[in-house]
């Protein structure tokens, strides 16, 4: 059970109750420790916090109409945020950013994701790769910034990642953002803190930030001290959030060794970089409804997939086709894990085996829809006539039920759109894109 989940069933347990006593409050505070601690959050972070929740709880009483659950939810959000740490709001502005980090960390990936990050909002950017004790590093950095389509710089075959960070950040003098990806070790051995305190020398950057993984849990606390001492960094970045259930003791002790969380990585994919933000990110595990960050993620999901606005307008519904819906379909594709698109919505409990399903639904449509002829894309009633059916399904390796649940799927969208055109908020909402 994940720490959002686990939070989720505390609260409902709640649900029932008509009055807040010190003994509900007990039992709730003791289904909230075993969950925090099984999230590997500090133990004494949990005792202090929890004894906050007893005290507000007892000594005062909900707004007057305001359910109970309502009211331990919000002393929850509250606190929880407070332990989390605070918000960042990135500066758009040129920089060099240097990345430390130990084996496993995903610093290398992260590099890639940080600089995409800010090319996505205006500014040129470009990593060096200065790892050389990872075999395929210079592979890897160098994969992501063409799929990234960012600057790229490193020296194969060179062993002094010094050297390789004063060219790099000449040869990259006309970016924006240069971003410099360090060695990691499986510990921070003093052969290893030369080697970063002379690439810091050599670099001179604007901001050093320590990468992260969400699953070390507590340990974060730890590493970010340890690099602190090294390096003085001013900020971390906690990667792998999506994949691991330790990521808020990650978040928290790391807020309690004075480190700054800057960004969380929530995915996979480049654009799966977020500034941290501990309400949202709070929100998002007691299923509270983020719509602000649902229209934000749509909207880069647009601009990423390159979607003209007039193929967003909803005032165009009589020209829809298979082209559109295929458009439509890599906007969603952009969105990310549908789990956490269902999450901004407040369905966070939706069934594993519901999201999977609906995933795959998605991959199978634009298999399809890529293996119908341009006609037929441009004129549903086309595939009515006989054998083209199963063609479709040949061609893209599907059934032809597949082939059916698609065109079903792509008329009932059209319906949808009918009723939202005459939606002016729906309508301002799109106009918006």
């Amino acid at each position: 059970m994940d720490m959002g989940e686990g939070l989720r069933r505390a609260l409902a347990k709640i649900s029932g109750s008509t009055i807040i006593d010190t003994r509900t409050i007990k039992e709730f505070n003791k289904e909230l420790q075993k969950v925090l601690l099984g999230a590997d959050v500090e133990v004494d972070l949990v005792f202090k916090f929890t004894k906050e929740i007893e005290t507000k709880a007892v000594s005062s009483r909900p707004p007057a109409g305001l359910p109970p659950r309502e009211y331990i939810t919000n002393l929850v959000y509250d606190g929880l945020v407070e332990l989390m740490g605070s918000e960042y709001d990135p500066e758009i502005k040129p920089q060099r950013i240097i990345l430390f980090g130990l084996y496993g960390s995903g610093k290398t990936t992260t590099s890639a994701k940080l600089a995409k990050f800010y090319q996505s909002r205006g500014l040129s950017a470009g990593v060096i790769c200065c790892d050389v004790s990872r075999p395929a590093a210079y592979e890897q950095l160098e994969t992501l910034a063409k799929q990234a389509n960012i600057g790229f710089f490193g020296m194969k075959g060179e062993s002094d990642p010094s050297k390789i960070a004063r060219a790099g950040a000449e040869a990259l003098r006309d970016k924006q953002i240069i971003i410099c990806d360090t060695s990691g070790r499986s510990a921070l051995d003093s052969n290893l803190i030369e080697e970063l305190q002379n690439v810091n020398r050599a670099f001179n950057p604007d901001r050093k930030i320590l990468v992260i993984s969400a699953d070390i849990g507590q340990v974060a606390g730890t590493q970010a001290r340890e690099f602190d001492r090294a390096v003085k960094i001013n900020g971390v970045i906690v990667s792998k959030m999506d994949g691991s259930g330790r990521g808020g003791g990650a978040l928290s002790a790391s807020n309690a060794a004075n480190s700054h969380v800057l960004f969380i990585g929530v995915g996979e994919k480049l654009n799966d970089l977020e500034p941290y933000n501990p309400k949202r990110f709070i929100g998002g595990l007691l299923g509270i409804p983020d719509i602000s960050a649902l229209v934000e993620r749509v909207q880069s999901a647009v601009a990423e997939a390159n979607i003209r606005p007039e193929e967003m307008d909803i005032d165009s519904i009589e020209k829809m086709d298979f082209d559109a819906f295929y458009t439509q379909l890599k906007a969603i594709n952009k969105l990310g894990p549908l789990k956490g698109v269902f999450g901004m919505m407040g369905a966070a409990d939706v069934p594993k085996e519901v999201i999977e399903e609906g995933e795959g639904k998605l991959k199978r449509y634009k298999y399809i829809i890529s293996s119908m002829t341009y006609e037929e894309r441009k004129n549903e009633s086309l595939l009515h006539q006989s054998g083209r059916i199963t063609r479709i399904a040949k061609g893209s390796g599907t059934t032809e039920r597949d082939v059916r649940d698609l065109i079903s799927n792509f008329n009932k969208m059209k319906r949808s759109y009918k009723m939202m055109k005459n939606n002016r908020n729906m309508k301002r909402f799109f106009s918006q894109k």
